[in-house]
């Protein structure tokens, strides 16, 4: 799946994968090395993360059920925790960096686009 920001016209992720069952959720990015340049994990529904037993930092976007941004993270730490607070309903992961290079922020409308479409 594609992750648009609508809002300012960029491509946050062209490989993303959906979490939204159970066991895909729970273990999210665990045993993983990295997250390369275009990869993302959407976890729905989610208002919080963590990053124990991660080996790499990430930026953590929340969205609404609207999907616009409600807190955007840079450079989340392994061993660490972030709520995403009221409103929160869903969860982009996304490599570090990306929220800066995009120039993501709270409020934008963000957008899913299946692997399938043309």
């Amino acid at each position: 799946m594609r992750i648009h920001n609508v809002t300012r016209g960029t491509e946050l992720a062209n490989l993303a994968r959906a979490a939204r069952s159970y066991w895909p959720r729970l273990v999210g990015l665990l045993g993983r090395s990295s997250l390369k340049p275009g990869e993302a994990l959407l976890i729905e529904p989610c208002s919080s993360v963590h990053t124990f037993f991660m080996r790499f930092t990430i930026d953590v976007v929340y969205l609404d059920r609207s999907h616009r941004v409600v807190k955007a993270v840079s450079a989340l730490r392994p061993f660490r925790m972030s709520m995403g607070g009221k409103g929160a309903h869903a969860v982009i992961e996304l490599p570090s960096g990306t929220i800066a290079s995009t120039q993501l922020a709270v409020g934008d409308e963000i957008a899913f686009e299946s692997a399938t479409a043309a």
